[in-house]
Formats: structure tokens, sequence, C-alpha cells
């Protein structure tokens, strides 16, 4: 009898533990994955702040990033990149993606604001003190203006300074922005056009010499936030824009050296 009673308890016990990590299971089995496709600029602020932040608040979401040149990131949309969100460097990428009908265009917002500024390598010699003598550079770096926004606004900067010329036969193209920051913190370019939130991640191997002139860009460089239109999550990547536009959110960026936009 007791032989009988011990092996109910068993059954019993074991009923209970597996009914118990059928919920945990269920949890696992319902996660919904997120991608999103956001400028290599907004890397280090996602991976090491933001997203951990989410998914702390929404456990049943995961997200999974590509992080790239805009201008990449944008080809890639349109060569069939399952993204259910994208976030640019710049407005162009962000606006030619609308136009072509892959963005919901209700939930395209400006999300932050940066600078271009003028680096060159904490061991230097002087002879780079403002924005204009990077024409003096020998090894000059910036974005490839074909694809990444910072070359972009670089080669719109040093055009309305009538430095362009100087510059493009010398300069290195990097493929985003992060490759022209590393170029320069590790001495391989004596100069060169990132964004300020850049510069402040490399501060012991680079020095900032200075912002982009006023009235050298038509508009500030602004990063724009979108769902796509065939996204395979939206609504989870609403909840994912709607937690980037808060006051939390905002905080992080700030201390990360970007900007709210100016209304």
């Amino acid at each position: 009898m007791k032989k009988i009673i011990c092996l109910f308890c068993a059954l019993v016990l074991l009923l209970a533990a597996g009914c118990g990590d059928a919920p945990e299971k269920e949890a696992a089995q319902e996660q919904t994955t997120v991608h999103v496709a956001v400028a290599a600029s907004l890397e280090k602020v996602f991976e090491q702040q933001l997203l951990p932040m989410f998914t702390k608040k929404h456990p049943e979401i995961k997200i999974q990033g590509v992080y790239d040149a805009s201008g990449k990131l944008q080809a890639q949309i349109e060569n069939g990149l399952a993204a259910d969100l994208f976030i640019s460097a710049a407005n162009k990428q962000m606006q030619a993606l609308d136009k072509k009908g892959y963005m919901e265009s209700a939930s395209v917002k400006p999300l932050l604001e940066n600078k271009l500024v003028l680096i060159v390598p904490v061991k230097n010699d002087g002879f780079i003190k403002e924005f204009k003598d990077i024409a003096k550079a020998k090894h000059p770096a910036i974005g490839d203006p074909a694809s990444v926004p910072a070359g972009q606004y670089a080669h719109e900067a040093l055009s309305s300074l009538g430095l362009w010329q100087q510059v493009e036969g010398k300069a290195s193209l990097g493929t985003n922005v992060t490759q022209v920051l590393n170029w320069v913190g590790e001495g391989s370019a004596d100069a060169g056009l990132v964004y300020a939130t850049d510069a402040a991640l490399i501060k012991d191997k680079v020095t900032v010499v200075a912002e982009t002139p006023q009235g050298t860009l038509k508009k500030p460089v602004i990063y724009p936030i979108g769902i796509l239109k065939k996204a395979p999550q939206p609504e989870a990547a609403k909840e994912l824009a709607a937690f980037l536009q808060t006051d939390e959110a905002m905080q992080v960026f700030e201390k990360y050296g970007f900007a709210r936009v100016k209304k």
C-alpha cells in the first residue's frame, strides 16, 4: 500500500513539474523578434543602454539590430531586408524609401539631432586649428558621400566653403562614419569629419577641432525614425518606436551626445 501511495505522489509531482514548465515554454514560443535597421552611429547607445532597457520592460519582445551606413541600409531594405523599423542618420534615405512606398508614412518622424565636427588624432602637430584647415591635411578622411550621410554632410559643408576639390583628391572614403572615426583614432588619417557623438566615444584618441561652420549646411543633421510598410512585426515595432521617443529614452540619447529635435 505504501508503495502505491509513493508512486501516486511521485506521479503528482511529475505532473505538477510539467505544468510548471508549460507557461515558460509557452512564453518562450510566444516571444516576438523585431528587426531594426539603424545608422551605425547609434549602435553603442542602442546596444549598451536602450535595447536592454526596452527588453526589460518588454521581455516578450526580442530585438535584433543591423547597424551600417544609412545608404547601405536603404539599399538592403530595397533588396528585401525583412526589417520592422528603420532609423537613418539623414532625411535623404528615409524620404527615398517613403517615396518608393517602403515606409508607413504616418510613422516617419524626426527622432534626434546631431552635429558634424572636424577631428584630429590626440597626438598631432597642431597645424589643423579650425574647420577650413582640413584642406591642409595630408590624409583626410570622410564618409563616402555616395552612401554615408556624414559624408554627404561633409561634401555639402566643404563645397559651401569652396574646399571640396582640395579635399576630394586625397581623402579616404569610409564605408560608414565609424570607420572614419577609427582611422583618425589610430592615426592613419590626420583629420576627419564625423558626428559629435562619435568623437565623444573615443575622447582619449581624438580631439574635436571645430563644429561645421554655421550656414554651410542647409539643414541640421536629423535622424528620422519610421516603421516599414511590410514590417513582419508592426505592433511590436510600434512599441519600440514609442519607447525611443519617450523622455526616458531621450535622456539616454543626450548622455551619448545626441540632442532633441528643436520644434
